[in-house]
């Protein structure tokens, strides 16, 4: 099985995310031991693509929040608003759910039909 951990630097920014096997990784203290160990980098915190632990699997620009125990995604627009439960950005209005493309607005935020 795979592990993914992702690297942070400051701020908690994701900077890369590496993979490592099950041999190298049998717990995530270990897997972070190896690599400061063989990557000579203090700070990794195991991510997971299945999104079962941490809200969001790690992306190069995302945050760890400590607190949370989340990756969290750049914010979009400055309107749209943290979700607490999923730890991802949802805009203050609803897309429109009639089957047309929009493209959101940030100076009217509002959703505007893609033509």
């Amino acid at each position: 099985m795979k592990k993914y951990f992702a690297k942070l630097g400051l701020n908690s920014k994701v900077e890369g995310v590496s993979l490592l096997s099950d041999n190298d990784a049998p717990t995530e203290k270990a897997g972070i031991a190896f690599l400061q160990k063989t990557q000579n980098y203090p700070f990794w915190v195991q991510t997971f693509k299945d999104r079962s632990q941490r809200k969001n699997y790690a992306g190069i620009g995302y945050k760890y929040d400590e607190d949370r125990d989340a990756f969290i995604p750049s914010k979009p627009y400055a309107s749209w608003i943290l979700n607490e439960t999923t730890c991802g950005y949802e805009p203050p209005v609803a897309y429109p759910d009639d089957g047309k493309d929009y493209k959101w607005n940030e100076e009217t935020t509002t959703w505007d039909e893609v033509v």
